[in-house]
């Protein structure tokens, strides 16, 4: 197919309804950018020789190098086929656009997925045919799911079945229907989970209507005609699966170039067998043979005993087969010449004499596969036909996308009916998604760019002055020596000068939108709204205030090159200028403010864990590096950064990979100097544990835990008991965050509405954003499951009623960990129980010092002490603290009440902050690691191995399955996150690259369950280890190692370094 011109493929934009957005969605290395090769083929963009092996899509050197997708990239493509208008018209060709976005595989680019998959209206998603379902194929399929598009399903890479694996078409066959299996079972299961939560919901309704109707006291006729009315309604969930038959799998080899589907088959067996096309697309897959004699189709159970292939397997596995036996099989690879021979002429393919004198296996069986199965028609032809349409696609997903975006109840009419019935003309609301920003070179703009054809006289010039003057330059650095420097300054001139400056000249990094168009059309030189992600259409005047940016320029994304439109019309992705500044990760762009659409609300990218500390190695480039992480901030969806009280600038990435790809960007394109990375800087969290050998408790009478503090001047005193919380309480709170958030502003809003104060109120708004993306439990609902938690365990008597008496989650008032009140008196107030107005914590004129006005300073202490432990200064999790007692001593002297509180403040939190600890260290102690679970595929030759690298980096291995009908085990484990930096590569060298591993982030857990502070202390371990205990205590290395980082008092024993050098004084 010829090269299309850029301005055919803007005009195709125009005609929505020949328009389709696909995201193409895999595990790593599942084969996205070979298959996407295959496609960009068709325009002559690149040569079908290099198919599969250029990745051309893969434009970044490190995306080369390491043979992965790093980075979402999209292209338009021209596709032509020919259709029928009618049944029996005859067939037209008809033109199609594709804008296709290549997306990464690996986790640490899940973010990358997120933002391709808000774009696009269908996807493909790709499946190794011998891996199967991998954990990225679950997290991509789910994407799918949540955004609602509709997918197609490529299992790819079959050749691996022939040439790898040398099974037999019936083998393969059986093997190819039980992946098709599993990833229906994925399907299923999402399904599944979403109809339990609609049932729940239901049943509430129902109740909700029946006490309604029943609190009316109406007639018990009325009462079943209401609940009559809301039938649960059933939904079929046959639509949702893969089915050959349906013409939504495709069976490919990306690297081979050739694909088919089903309904291909169908038609070349069509006239052959003469069975119509629609009935051979139902039985060419499944439990369907074909009797050789009568040249009918049966069913299983017709076959009476005899032994025949399924269709699949006679009529279309066994000549796929066959043409690799005819190409690469036989004799030493060398293939069956008169078997290629009668292939071809059955399906009256010529293959050109200079291919079939070069003898090359390779070459010959791509010629026959493109000639006959060539993988772009198949997975086109499906796309257009199985996907929607830009126009389909918004009727179907928009309504529940809005729905779920902040302040949906507010969104103006016109802008909500312009998305969903896809409005097109100039008068229409615009409505786009910015997903990410993207950074390009100035050099790589379309304006920019010397466009090909005749120079002018004026850049001739300057072409033949760089010439001269780098002639110059070589001559001069090939004869050193004075002469030669007298000369070269003899013949140089002015203009040989130039170009020297212009070699110097910093290319700069330009922002642009990677967007889609929802509504309306959009021009160079408009002006809209941007929205940001906090944005909500209820208050749309609130702080920060949307700003208003003029578009600078449009573009269509082709790949490693930018075209240039001037206008774009809607279901159209394209880049847009003119941001820089105004969005950060992504927004929304909207031609009103007023009933605006906050599309960015709902963010999928995981959050970031692994952090690093920078430094410029020069100090003079301190400034050039932080302009450098704003930009690479801008520009990369899943990377922040932040600068510590300590003043170090830390770079917070998704795993190793993301962060060296981080590193690269800043030092060569957005900070332009060099860059040394710290050691990395994982979290820790702090709890305790009741141990069966612990020390005795440091106050006998009180008990274990108990601490009672007396602050420095005698006046106030207060006693403390920390426990630890029951393990389902601390999971419990961990999952809620944003309803335990949600408390706190409901009640501040409250307290607000009560005191009629105006002043906060863009605080108030503030604090009710954070917490509209998620389906959170409500307040009722939040403290019953609490209540439940409390009282459901081993100690569940010492928990009774504990839930009215929280003061306090912490740290950061949203952790899990509680503040309870066990005065006697119970003067704090309770997050339970808000309508209690809160005493007042300034004493009056007059009025003596109550211990009620220092219940705020106790609750500051508590999130202060929560937020970093005794042990190394980390956040602690799963601990409650208890105030039992807070006593205030009578006043001497006669000085006022608030004198003395000013004074006795810093010295309470100072005292309740270090009961806290007390208490903590009474306990037995325990660091928790942060810890990522890890999939690693593996065939038995490397196992040991892989369970060697595993067992020395502190790995624990939960499970090991074989996959049937493969050599290939899968290894599920969970690995410290500590001891993971290069651990992907140490795996891929000790196995010669055959295991890859993948990590994700799975939370906290006491890997080493020992006390950092342990101490032999019982008669039994003196004698065993002697006073020195002489054996490594892993969790005080952890422990040492972070308090060493945070320039803490590092205890134990110092180690003697350079001992020769020590003198003494007498000899």
């Amino acid at each position: 197919m010829p090269v299309v011109t850029p301005e055919k493929l803007a005009a195709l934009q125009q005609h929505a309804d020949d328009i389709r957005n696909i995201c193409i969605l895999a595990h790593v290395d599942h084969g996205k950018t070979s298959l996407t090769d295959a496609l960009l083929a068709t325009n002559g963009i690149i040569s079908p020789k290099l198919a599969g092996k250029i990745r051309y899509l893969d434009s970044r050197p490190d995306e080369q190098i390491r043979g992965i997708t790093m980075e979402s990239s999209a292209i338009s493509l021209y596709f032509s086929m020919l259709r029928r208008q009618a049944p029996d018209a005859a067939p037209i060709p008809k033109e199609y656009l594709i804008n296709l976005i290549d997306s990464p595989g690996h986790i640490d680019f899940s973010s990358e997925v997120s933002t391709a998959s808000r774009l696009c209206d269908g996807a493909v998603v790709l499946v190794d045919a011998v891996e199967g379902v991998c954990s990225q194929t679950v997290t991509v399929l789910r994407q799918t799911w949540t955004e609602k598009l509709k997918p197609l399903l490529v299992i790819n890479k079959i050749d691996r079945l022939v040439t790898e694996l040398k099974m037999t078409p019936g083998e393969a066959y059986i093997h190819l229907s039980k992946l098709l299996e599993q990833v229906n079972a994925v399907l299923g299961s999402f399904f599944q989970g979403e109809r339990m939560e609609e049932d729940l919901n239901w049943r509430e309704r129902m109740d909700e209507r029946v006490a309604a109707a029943a609190a009316k006291e109406v007639k018990l006729g009325d009462v079943e005609s209401e609940a009559g009315d809301l039938q649960f309604e059933e939904r079929d969930d046959e639509e949702l699966y893969f089915a050959p038959e349906k013409n939504n799998v495709i069976f490919s080899s990306a690297i081979d170039g050739w694909a088919f589907t089903v309904r291909q088959f169908a038609g070349l067996y069509e006239k052959k067998l003469g069975i119509k096309r629609s009935i051979m697309e139902k039985v060419l897959w499944g439990d369907f043979y074909l009797d050789p004699k009568t040249k009918k189709v049966l069913g299983r159970k017709h076959l009476k005993g005899r032994n025949l292939k399924p269709m699949f397997v006679q009529l279309v596995l066994e000549q796929v087969w066959a043409v690799y036996q005819a190409t690469t099989g036989g004799d030493h690879g060398k293939g069956d010449p008169s078997l290629l021979e009668k292939i071809t002429k059955s399906l009256n393919i010529t293959i050109p004499p200079h291919i079939a004198r070069s003898r090359d296996p390779r070459l010959l069986l791509t010629t026959v596969f493109s000639s006959w199965l060539p993988l772009s028609t198949a997975l086109l032809v499906s796309v257009v036909e199985s996907l929607p349409s830009p126009r389909t696609a918004q009727a179907e997903r928009l309504p529940e996308l809005l729905e779920d975006s902040p302040g949906s109840e507010y969104i103006a009419p016109e802008v909500k009916d312009a998305m969903i019935n896809f409005k097109t003309s100039k008068s229409d609301p615009v409505v786009a998604y910015v997903s990410k920003m993207v950074s390009i070179p100035e050099s790589e703009l379309p304006e920019n760019k010397r466009r090909t054809g005749q120079l002018s006289a004026e850049e001739a010039r300057e072409l033949a002055r760089k010439k001269r003057a780098e002639f110059a330059r070589a001559q001069a650095a090939e004869s050193g020596g004075m002469d030669d420097l007298t000369t070269a300054l003899d013949t140089a001139t002015l203009d040989d000068s130039v170009p020297e400056t212009e070699e110097k000249k910093i290319d700069p990094e330009h922002l642009i939108g990677f967007a889609r168009m929802y509504s309306g059309t959009l021009s160079v030189g408009d002006s809209l709204y941007v929205i940001p992600p906090k944005f909500s259409p209820a208050n749309p005047h609130a702080a920060p205030e949307p700003q208003k940016v003029t578009v600078t320029a449009l573009y269509m994304l082709m790949g490693r090159n930018l075209e240039s439109l001037n206008s774009v019309p809607a279901g159209v992705v394209f880049g847009i200028g003119g941001l820089d500044g105004h969005i950060l990760k992504s927004g929304t762009l909207c031609s009103q403010l007023e009933g605006a659409v906050n599309l960015a609300g709902v963010n999928m990218a995981g959050n970031p864990i692994v952090r690093v500390a920078l430094e410029p190695v020069n100090p003079a480039d301190l400034d050039k590096m932080i302009e450098g992480l704003k930009l690479l901030v801008q520009s990369d969806p899943c990377a922040e950064y932040e600068q510590l009280e300590s003043g170090e600038y830390v770079l917070l990435t998704a795993g190793e990979l993301h962060l060296e790809r981080c590193l690269t960007d800043l030092k060569e394109r957005f900070a332009r100097c060099d860059i040394q990375a710290g050691a990395p800087i994982v979290p820790y969290r702090e709890t305790i544990v009741r141990a069966d050998e612990m020390r005795p408790p440091a106050n006998k009478e009180l008990g274990r835990g108990a601490v009672l503090g007396v602050t420095n001047s005698k006046q106030v005193s207060v006693q403390i008991r920390v426990r630890p919380l029951p393990a389902n309480v601390t999971e419990f709170l961990l999952k809620n965050p944003g309803a335990i958030k949600r408390l706190y502003s409901e009640r501040k809003a409250t307290e607000e509405a009560e005191q009629e104060d105006s002043v906060n109120g863009d605080q108030k708004v503030e604090a009710d954003e954070d917490v509209l993306g998620g389906k959170d439990l409500s307040i009722e609902d939040l403290k019953k499951e609490l209540q439940a938690n409390l009282e459901s365990g081993k100690e569940r008597d010492g928990w009774k009623g504990v839930v009215d008496k929280i003061i306090a989650f912490g740290p950061r008032r949203t952790g899990p960990n509680l503040l309870i009140d066990g005065t006697k008196d119970g003067y704090f107030p309770k997050v339970f129980a808000p309508e209690k107005k809160e005493n007042d914590t300034s004493p009056k004129a007059g009025e003596a010092l109550q211990a009620t006005h220092f219940c705020d300073k106790v609750i500051y202490a508590f999130q202060l002490a929560m937020n970093q432990g005794p042990l190394c200064n980390e956040p602690v999790q799963g601990v409650a603290v208890i105030i039992e007692d807070l006593t205030v001593a009578p006043a001497d002297e006669e000085t006022s009440a608030r004198d003395r509180l000013s004074r006795l403040t810093s010295e309470v939190i100072k005292n309740v902050q270090q009961c806290i600890r007390q208490g903590f260290l009474d306990w037995s102690p325990r660091l928790m690691l942060a810890m990522y679970s890890c999939e690693i595929q593996a065939s038995t030759e490397v196992l040991g191995r892989v369970y060697e690298v595993l067992t020395r980096r502190r790995g624990r291995v939960l499970s090991e399955q074989m996959k049937e009908g493969t050599p290939f085990f899968t290894i599920q484990s969970v690995i410290p996150v500590a001891e993971s930096f290069g651990f992907a590569d140490e795996m891929r060298k000790r196995t010669s690259g055959a295991a890859q591993p993948q990590l994700i982030f799975a939370g906290f857990e006491v890997l080493v369950d020992e006390d950092p502070f342990w101490q032999p202390f019982t008669e039994d371990d003196l004698e065993d280890l002697g006073e020195l205990a002489d054996r490594e205590n892993v969790a005080k290395r952890y422990m040492d190692g972070v308090r060493r980082r945070k320039g803490l008092l590092v205890e134990g024993r110092g180690v003697r370094v350079a001992a020769e050098k020590q003198k003494t004084l007498k000899r």
